[in-house]
């Protein structure tokens, strides 16, 4: 039976090595990884770093249930909304089932930002007086007829009444060169028409006083300005789509940008002839009878019906592309469906190549105004960078206090064996650094106040392994075994310990995660990613570095400053049995002290 336990001791023996390899390889790759994202520090939460935290909670008040596409949906366009602040690093998230948050930095106005994120989105119908593509790629003119084919939502859509006309593709929808539009008129001649009683009945579908004589100059300048800043405008730059229609009012004339199956067309629109909250229902279906495919139909409210049957009217008058009209939602153009008949009755269709995502997408803006539930603003909080600094600085010093003290514990009470456990601290320390800094551009982490508490609530967590191991130690060499053997034979005991002890404290976490919301949160995860690397940081560095000191004469020995004294301990002297004699003769065995 020697042979076989020498074998496995020797097995044994070789596998520390390999552990502590296999963490250091882990936390070379990951502290790489970490590099190599640019992200070499944690992201800080809006109470470390400064800014504004806005949460919201959904209402189902507009007759749509709360539920994960409908939150998605608002996410994306609070997310739109806040980059229209002109904000790059803004955060908007779901938490839990019903609740959104809304991270914005330091150095927005929280005030702006309130008033964004909370209302109801910016819907128009607005008259399309020019259209052009922007980019490299950007088509010639041609005008749009009625000729029958596919079409994309914008511009080659169509809007309906009773029945579907047939809907042009996006080359027959036409796109003006910079100069002229479909008709072959300039785009001053367009705008000075705007400024005439009739051409701006016609735009807007409500009439609108004759311009007095000394207001003429004035409107030349501005259509002169607008001609300029038409011309100019780059839909392909991020930045000039959202200062398009910056600072505009529904009366106004504007530009504004839109995207057609990844090209991006610029537009000159006139002023508002429906506002969006004159949408009474929308709905995507499906034309089962035709061809037209997926579509949206739309109800308006009796005041909406008679505006829109009245802009419509008018722009079937028309040729392409001031025929249509553009659905704007914020600024830019959503859809730009044309009209080749008045629209009456209150209900309308808009048909072109939709997807299904696409014809829900357009029905939850035109039906709630771009927000498919309404939001309960729960609470508001702004700090300052300098207190945000003043938090990460107590939070540090609050870190480095507890640290300081577990030391002086370990140091105090364990002596030598103190270097295992703070070398153990230290590894652990490194991985949850550089793990934290990864989860950044991952999924978005960012460690706020509460998240600092839980990795100093981890301190104790991670010591505790530890001490649990080494009494566990200390109690074999009390039974008179010496250091090796007690090594082996101490951790399966400590092992299964440790294990129950992790999983409570990581059952807890993720129960705190699930049931909170907000801040809470930062605390839970936290703490249950502390958690799971303690156990790995126990089983692949602190006991193999056991094992392998405990071959060093300083600690086998039993040294007085290693903590592992016998004499210290009181440990029982060590018992040698003599062998047992064969044979029926065989009397009691005698033991003698070594």
């Amino acid at each position: 039976m020697a042979a076989p336990k020498k074998g496995r001791s020797a097995s044994a023996q070789s596998k520390p090595w390999r552990s502590l390899a296999l963490i250091l390889i882990a936390i070379v790759g990951l502290t790489g990884g970490m590099f190599a994202t640019g992200q070499t520090t944690p992201r800080l939460g809006i109470d470390l770093a400064g800014g504004t935290s806005i949460t919201l909670e959904a209402k189902a008040d507009q007759g749509s249930a709360i539920n994960k596409a409908n939150m998605d949906t608002a996410v994306e366009i609070m997310h739109r909304r806040v980059n229209g602040l002109g904000v790059s690093e803004a955060e908007v998230q779901t938490q839990g089932d019903r609740n959104i948050i809304v991270n914005i930095p330091k150095g927005t106005n929280s005030e702006e930002a309130r008033a964004q994120v909370g209302t109801t989105a910016k819907l128009y119908f607005r008259p399309v007086l020019s259209q052009e593509a922007t980019g490299a790629a950007a088509p010639s003119a041609s005008p749009s007829g009625s000729a029958s084919g596919s079409a994309s939502p914008s511009p080659g859509a169509s809007a309906t009444g009773e029945e579907a006309t047939p809907s042009s593709s996006p080359s027959a929808t036409g796109s003006p060169s910079a100069s002229a539009t479909s008709q072959g008129r300039p785009v001053t001649d367009a705008l000075k028409a705007t400024a005439s009683p009739s051409a701006s009945a016609s735009a807007s579908g409500a009439a609108s006083p004759s311009p007095s004589a000394s207001a003429g100059d004035s409107t030349a300048t501005d259509a002169a300005a607008l001609q300029t800043k038409y011309a100019a405008l780059d839909c392909t730059d991020e930045a000039a789509r959202r200062k398009a229609a910056e600072g505009t009012k529904p009366t106004d004339t504007i530009v504004a940008c839109g995207e057609v199956d990844g090209t991006w067309y610029k537009y000159l629109l006139g002023p508002a002839g429906v506002d969006g909250t004159e949408v009474k229902k929308a709905q995507a279906v499906f034309d089962t009878q035709g061809a037209s495919g997926w579509q949206v139909n739309m109800t308006f409210t009796g005041k909406g019906a008679d505006k829109f049957a009245d802009v419509t009217g008018k722009l079937a008058q028309n040729q392409p592309p001031q025929n249509e009209f553009g659905i704007v939602l914020d600024g830019e153009v959503v859809s730009s469906p044309y009209v080749s008949s008045a629209i009456t009755g209150g209900e309308a269709r808009i048909s072109g190549s939709f997807s299904q995502d696409e014809a829900q997408n357009l029905a939850n803006m035109l039906s709630y105004g771009a927000l498919p539930l309404s939001f309960k603003e729960q609470s508001v909080t702004t700090v300052t960078a300098a207190l945000g600094g003043e938090q990460l600085r107590a939070g540090l010093l609050a870190g480095a206090i507890g640290l300081a003290l577990v030391v002086i514990y370990l140091v105090a009470y364990y002596r030598g064996l103190s270097l295992i456990a703070i070398c153990s601290l230290l590894v652990s320390a490194a991985l949850t650094y550089v793990i934290m800094s990864l989860l950044g551009p991952a999924i978005g982490f960012a460690l706020n106040l509460p998240a600092v508490c839980g990795a100093i609530v981890a301190i104790g967590i991670t010591a505790d392994s530890f001490i649990v191991y080494f009494e566990r130690i200390r109690d074999e060499i009390r039974e008179g075994r010496t250091l090796r053997p007690a090594v082996e034979r101490a951790w399966p005991r400590a092992r299964r310990t440790i294990l129950v002890s992790d999983f409570v404290s990581f059952l807890a976490a993720a129960v705190l995660f699930i049931v909170s919301v907000g801040k809470v949160q930062g605390f839970a995860f936290t703490l249950g990613l502390t958690t799971v690397l303690d156990v790995v940081v126990v089983f692949f560095f602190t006991k193999p570095l056991m094992t392998i000191l405990a071959r060093r004469p300083f600690f086998s020995g039993g040294h007085k400053w290693s903590g592992l004294d016998p004499k210290s301990l009181g440990a029982k002297p060590p018992l040698r049995r003599t062998r047992r004699p064969a044979g029926p003769a065989a009397g009691p065995v005698e033991t003698k002290e070594a």
